[in-house]
């Protein structure tokens, strides 16, 4: 038998989140980010899985280029464009748009003479990582325009775009009209916080990320409100109950202390399966139907929680995050953020890629069992 602890992708949640955030950006398209692995969903199923989508958004070349031997050929972005030169052919003969953000990049491509479908120009409008500077637009946009078949895509990003009228993000936008005016070219600004914050930064590309898979980007907020489902359910099962007494420790450390007698329930998952290991006693793990806390350190490949003067049994289940706990809950009381805890999930954690309508998500003998 194998350990139980796993990664369960829904696709039909996925395709579901992004036909509602379509609906949320009216005529823009959509470039799906799915980098990192998807965040840690998997990069091949997923692309698969959102060939509705107007485009791939990743960040790698390696990442552009298993999705073509994969036989996707939807659009592709490399958002953070090339490192070293001799990517250039690669990347040209798998038809891949490039992200030029630096000057760098530019005489690189400059150095090979080759005509791109099209070329996106990033503008560091205030979030100071990447991006030419509003004063170096103007002759990158022409540099930039001799290289491409098209009109240079203009792109930012917002760095404050998860709070409601920041007065930062208002600037960032008049800056980027005030540059880009008069400069032909589709225009993306809005990542997954803007979409839902900033309407008026849509334009004609958005860029979703961890909306895609059912995740709130806000701060305080949870998907529901936002008409979107969790994709990711990562769960085990509970391998061990024990008794104990009031003044028992458990644990690396014994640094949790029974207040009462009761039990504590082992689940076979830990740091070492993508588990945060700086969560406290306290967080909150669903086990058998209820919210129970950890209790204690979490272990390479272990966590204990306290169940009480409830026991359960073993070989119930025991869900990490997914939509019966939020993974925006988890990370809040690991000090972290969802981003971390998806892309965090280690490669031996088994994944199953499923298909489970609204109406029969409840129900697992409906899933069908996807592959590579």
């Amino acid at each position: 038998m194998s350990r139980p602890t796993s990664a369960r992708i829904d696709f039909a949640a996925l395709r579901e989140n992004l036909r509602t955030i379509r609906r949320q950006v009216s005529a823009a398209r959509v470039w799906a980010v799915i980098k990192a692995n998807g965040y840690g969903h998997g990069l091949i199923p997923v692309a698969r899985a959102l060939s509705e989508a107007d485009g791939l958004a990743v960040s790698s070349l390696e990442e552009a280029l298993l999705l073509r031997e994969a036989g996707i050929h939807m659009p592709i972005l490399l958002l953070e464009g090339l490192f070293e030169g001799d990517e250039i052919h690669a990347a040209y003969e798998a038809k891949l748009e490039l992200v030029v953000h630096a000057e760098a990049t530019l005489a690189l491509l400059e150095s090979t003479p080759l005509l791109w479908p099209r070329l996106w120009i990033k503008i560091d409008t205030g979030m100071n990582r990447l991006g030419f500077r509003m004063h170096e637009f103007p002759d990158a946009y022409g540099r930039i325009r001799c290289l491409s078949a098209t009109a240079p895509g203009l792109m930012t990003h917002l760095a404050s775009a998860d709070q409601l009228r920041n007065p930062a993000v208002e600037e960032q936008l008049a800056s980027f009209e005030r540059v880009t005016r008069g400069h032909p070219g589709p225009r993306s600004l809005a990542n997954s916080a803007a979409i839902l914050q900033y309407p008026e930064c849509h334009a004609d590309w958005v860029r979703p990320g961890l909306l895609l898979f059912g995740v709130s980007p806000i701060p305080g907020q949870l998907v529901e409100s936002m008409g979107l489902r969790p994709v990711m359910t990562f769960a085990t099962a509970i391998m061990a109950v024990k008794r104990v007494r009031k003044g028992d420790r458990v644990g690396y450390g014994g640094v949790f202390e029974a207040l009462q007698d009761g039990w504590i329930g082992i689940a076979a998952v830990g740091y070492g399966d993508g588990y945060p290991y700086h969560a406290p006693s306290g967080t909150p793990v669903w086990v058998g139907g209820r919210i129970v806390p950890l209790a204690g350190r979490v272990s390479m490949d272990m966590i204990a929680v306290d169940l009480g003067a409830d026991p359960v049994s073993v070989g119930d289940p025991a869900i990490l995050w997914g939509r019966e706990l939020p993974v925006e809950t988890v990370a809040r009381h690991a000090g972290t953020i969802p981003y971390e805890l998806l892309c965090g999930v280690a490669q031996r954690v088994r994944h199953d890629w499923v298909d489970v309508p609204e109406e029969n998500a409840n129900h697992a003998e409906t899933v069908d069992r996807l592959s590579l």
